[in-house]
């Protein structure tokens, strides 16, 4: 029996293989894990489905596999599961299916699948005839039954985005096709190093030029005084490492930018697309970008204006330690409303976050630095925190943004001990 890879979750039909547990010869039990596949910005341990003997491991490290692609061989299988993909030939063909039934969403000309090596695309004999004749590759098709197996209801939607893309083309003022990029040597000028991006790193430059080229964004700069918020926090920190928690200016800052939020509900919305419409959520998730060796990851913090500050102490340290490991799940980096991004335990001071699609606005944090600040007439030295507020042009405008950062500095500079005090 070949055991394939199962369905891996909304929006996830392949990864790439970083961890082997097992190899020829092994003798496996249903759920065992049998690799590490990375996927997004997540890695999860893929079960075996079957006990038996293993007599061929089709997959090696490094190597991308799609939904429905043999990863092993077994002899002796015993109860196989559901999510096993049995071979095309063992399972009579799936009836069709309508047009609404599909949720194919797979852009033209891009493949949402991977063809499996030695065979074709899953599916039926007289569907594979009938992509022949119309002259369509099925590997470009994306399969949205069991196991990636493709019906006839794929093919119509692929047809469809094909209809659709070749009608704008041909739109007057229609852009012209992006030429491919033109291949560099930099080897004829000096030794180079060449290394192939992470499927993390792919992950990254895809969405970060989606979100740069599709949302007009403008930065909104400013500094707040946190001098005083430095001093309540280093009074407090002793009190919430009883209670087993970090208290951090990031997690004190949750808070203030959440009632800040309330204030401003534009910024915590989405522009939709399709309805040409903008969405003011009523929830508090907040994206929390962190820096991992692998690259940058943001993990969502779930309803931050219901969590005292001890719990989201707690959960931010959690959620970056698990960002590091790559033990994050999908659920983990989706729902998010809005994005902090706070460098400053690195260092520097502004600069222009770009905006986490299909947010309407992030938070950028520099480096808290000691200034030479005017008081009442004379010069102090006062702490200042580098803000930078980039938002979406479509959303919001200018004066929306430094109403709200405005409020922001206020709510930072005028902090209450009450804030840090109420668990």
């Amino acid at each position: 029996m070949d055991v394939k890879l199962p369905h891996l979750g909304e929006g996830a039909d392949s990864g790439t293989v970083v961890n082997l547990f097992v190899k020829e010869g092994d003798q496996i039990s249903k759920d065992q894990p049998l690799l590490e596949l990375e996927n997004e910005k997540a890695v999860a341990t893929i079960p075996s489905t079957v006990s038996g003997k293993v007599t061929k491991v089709a997959v090696r490290v490094g190597e991308k596999v799609a939904v429905g692609q043999t990863i092993l061989s077994v002899s002796g299988a015993e109860t196989a599961s559901k999510t096993v993909a049995q071979p095309a030939t063992s399972r009579p063909a799936p009836r069709e299916e309508t047009m609404e039934s599909s949720s194919y969403d797979g852009a033209p000309g891009a493949s949402g699948r991977e063809e499996e090596p030695g065979g074709p695309p899953a599916g039926s004999p007289a569907l594979r005839k009938l992509a022949r004749d119309l002259g369509i590759d099925l590997s470009r098709v994306r399969g949205t039954a069991r196991g990636g197996r493709i019906v006839i209801a794929d093919l119509r939607a692929y047809i469809q985005k094909l209809q659709n893309a070749a009608q704008a083309a041909s739109r007057p003022g229609a852009a012209a096709p992006k030429p491919a990029p033109e291949p560099l040597d930099f080897s004829k000028f000096g030794p180079v190093t060449r290394k192939p991006l992470s499927p993390l790193r792919e992950v990254i430059a895809r969405r970060m030029l989606e979100n740069w080229t599709t949302i007009p964004h403008v930065t909104q700069f400013d500094s707040a005084d946190v001098t005083s918020l430095i001093a309540l926090r280093k009074k407090h920190v002793p009190a919430y490492e009883k209670k087993g928690a970090r208290l951090t200016m990031t997690a004190i800052l949750l808070k203030i930018v959440v009632n800040t939020l309330k204030r401003h509900p534009a910024f915590n919305s989405s522009f939709d697309e399709s309805a040409q419409a903008i969405v003011l959520k009523e929830y508090f998730n907040f994206g929390i970008a962190v820096d991992t060796e692998a690259g940058l990851i943001v993990p969502v913090i779930r309803d931050v204006d219901k969590k005292s500050l001890v719990e989201l102490s707690k959960e931010l340290e959690s959620i970056a330690a698990k960002a590091r490991d790559r033990k994050l799940s999908g659920d983990d980096l989706k729902g998010g409303t809005f994005t902090i991004s706070n460098q400053g335990g690195i260092g520097g001071g502004h600069f222009t976050p770009i905006i986490n699609k299909p947010e309407a606005a992030i938070l950028g944090l520099g480096r808290a630095a000691l200034q030479p600040v005017a008081r009442e007439g004379r010069i102090e030295p006062r702490t200042l925190l580098p803000i930078a507020l980039s938002y979406d042009h479509r959303v919001l405008d200018g004066g929306q943004a430094a109403r709200f950062v405005v409020d922001l500095v206020k709510g930072i500079e005028g902090v209450e001990e009450k804030l840090l005090t109420e668990q």
